[in-house]
């Protein structure tokens, strides 16, 4: 069942993707070679608390950590660890904020130092494939709008899309209804209501889109050790278009 959201909700919504914004715009400036996820992770865990707000993915089925940082080929679910970033390596951060009982969920893919080409139009190509599915994102349209806008987009680029790692809706718990797949057909899926909330989060990969899964059960890298990228944003779907909850940019 795909629950609705109230206006109320949907603005409680957007203040914890308010502090989750600013925690990324924070990790922005610290991210360069030396840093390690672990320290990334003290850091995000105390800005949190700071702003009387907490990691919700911290104790999510066993999970120790209050970010998922993915490293060059993990796609997703990385764990922080102490082992220095590399100049040329690419970052992933992902975290879900509660604040005031209000959840929103957003990843973001950072440069180490200066990058390659080929890591800087892996980058570019997956931010904009997430904008690109936020267009489609509006009352009328299908689910299955969003992801074929993604995958068509990124294809064309030379990239591959994620199939295992999809959006969701998000709401009084991490993981609701609608599932967002970031591929498929026009047209396909539940329609597209006023007051739905839910993550687009497209995993773009440089060569093959198939994952494998590491021994902690957690974490998933690419199939050809290739670099992946993600970025993802949580959005309120109101009658006058999306609304981006975790929005970075200044107004």
């Amino acid at each position: 069942m795909i629950v609705l959201k109230s206006k109320r909700e949907i603005e409680a919504m957007k203040k914890a993707g308010e502090v989750l914004a600013s925690c990324h715009k924070e990790i922005a400036k610290l991210i360069k070679p030396g840093i390690t996820t672990w320290e990334i992770d003290q850091f995000v865990e105390e800005f949190l608390k700071k702003h009387n707000a907490t990691p919700e993915q911290k104790g999510y089925q066993g999970f120790e950590y209050a970010t998922c940082a993915s490293i060059n080929d993990e796609i997703c679910h990385g764990f922080p660890r102490k082992e220095p970033l590399k100049e040329g390596d690419i970052v992933t951060i992902d975290m879900v904020v509660r604040y005031n009982g209000a959840l929103a969920d957003s990843a973001w893919s950072y440069p180490v130092g200066t990058i390659s080409e080929e890591n800087k139009h892996l980058l570019a190509v997956t931010k904009e494939a997430l904008y690109k599915g936020i267009e489609q994102a509006v009352v009328g349209n299908r689910i299955g709008d969003i992801g074929h806008a993604i995958q068509q987009y990124v294809e064309s680029e030379g990239l591959s899309v994620v199939r295992d790692f999809i959006g969701h809706g998000i709401g009084a718990v991490m993981h609701e209804k609608p599932d967002v797949p970031h591929y498929g057909l026009p047209g396909k899926g539940p329609r597209i209501k006023e007051g739905m909330v839910f993550t687009i989060e497209p995993m773009v990969n440089i060569g093959r889109y198939q994952t494998k899964m590491e021994g902690n059960g957690w974490t998933a890298r690419t199939i050809d050790g290739k670099n992946s990228a993600q970025y993802e944003h949580t959005l309120a779907i109101t009658s006058d278009g999306p609304i981006i909850l975790t929005e970075q940019e200044e107004e």
